[in-house]
């Protein structure tokens, strides 16, 4: 792993791969590659973007685990490996040897407003040791939730799954984490935790599903990070009081804005009977009548499984050597969309429509 750090820092993409192919013979070798790429993933950026796109990917690739077999690692692996190894990584923060015996959230907020990246993750990390990693993410959280809109929402998605692989990374030490995260904050100007609304209240189900559907609706990046924002907030529910909850969600609705709720066409006709009939369809770069086809997926959990798949092994066998960060960030929400929707298939539909709309577009450009 030393070694294909080393490589990948130095952008040396054909000599990172050599030198992991012939250890992907070995069963659980490929999860454990990828697990070990944490400590570098979280420095690898995205220029002119400030956010965090690839840390961010890292982190939803571990939702992708229980539809994949150990076969279908590999290839996705390989993409992992050339997407961070190609693009340039920003340097690594010197860790303080001493923190603040007591640290308050508020001087982390001065911190990032007057742009002192190296005090704000020392003050991050004093905070981390003394309150624990769940309570530095809800407070980053509730941070970011005022910037949806001046983000595009990656206040609160970047920073979600960028958190919940900290807290699942025991094993790893979360500097590189605190580095990324006070480099961004500083970057976006995200420095005063706004109140919570008092006016919010826990939305009720069916207008929670409403909402959703307008998420869902319209085509392009910023329609797409509609849903992607409101997938990161249930992902950190358990991170949060029903207050901060209702208040994210508030939140999260301003940002979709006066958009209109279009569902999609629910025709559903057979579906593929194995990957390599979904790839023959997939590989035409054509919602119709792919979209039909997928519906026959959803009402199962195997169909489900199966569905997620598909749609993950048909990105990586589309990858040529270079990929936006939202294929598969996009894709992680609409598989949650998916199976979070299942008995809506008005929903899931929308999703699935939203994102292949997304990544065939991408792709013919």
């Amino acid at each position: 792993m030393e070694q294909l750090l080393r490589r990948m820092e130095q952008s040396e993409s054909e000599e990172a791969w050599e030198l992991v192919r012939d250890e992907l013979a070995k069963e659980g070798r490929a999860w454990e590659i990828h697990l070990g790429l944490f400590p570098l993933v979280q420095r690898v950026t995205n220029p002119p973007f400030i956010n965090p796109h690839l840390p961010k990917m890292h982190g939803i690739m571990r939702e992708f685990m229980p539809c994949l077999a150990e076969e279908d690692l590999p290839a996705l692996l390989r993409l992992e490996i050339n997407e961070y190894t190609r693009r340039p990584k920003s340097a690594l923060l010197a860790k303080p040897s001493r923190h603040p015996l007591s640290v308050s959230f508020s001087e982390i907020e001065t911190a990032i407003r007057k742009e002192q990246r190296e005090r704000c993750a020392a003050l991050m990390q004093a905070f981390l040791e003394q309150q624990g990693k769940p309570e530095l993410a809800r407070r980053l959280l509730l941070l970011g939730s005022d910037y949806l809109e001046h983000s595009l929402g990656h206040s609160v998605s970047c920073t979600a799954f960028i958190l919940l692989e900290m807290i699942e990374r025991s094993d790893q030490d979360p500097w590189p984490v605190l580095g990324t995260l006070a480099e961004y904050f500083c970057s976006g100007h995200f420095h005063t935790t706004a109140e919570l609304r008092t006016t919010a209240e826990i939305t009720p189900p069916a207008e929670l599903d409403r909402q959703l559907l307008r998420a869902t609706s319209g085509d392009g990046v910023v329609n797409l990070h509609h849903t992607i924002t409101r997938y990161a907030i249930e992902r950190v529910r358990h991170l949060l009081s029903e207050a901060e909850f209702a208040h994210l969600i508030a939140c999260w609705i301003d940002f979709l804005g006066p958009k209109d709720a279009l569902p999609p066409d629910d025709t559903s006709t057979a579906a593929p009977d194995d990957y390599e009939s979904f790839y023959r369809c997939f590989s035409k770069q054509e919602e119709q009548p792919l979209l039909p086809a997928l519906a026959g997926l959803i009402p199962s959990p195997e169909g489900r499984l199966r569905l997620g798949r598909y749609l993950i092994k048909g990105i990586c066998d589309q990858y040529q050597g270079s990929y936006d960060p939202h294929f598969l960030t996009g894709l992680g929400s609409a598989l949650w969309v998916v199976d979070s929707c299942r008995e809506q298939p008005a929903i899931a539909m929308n999703a699935l429509r939203q994102y292949l709309n997304f990544f065939f577009t991408r792709m013919e450009s």
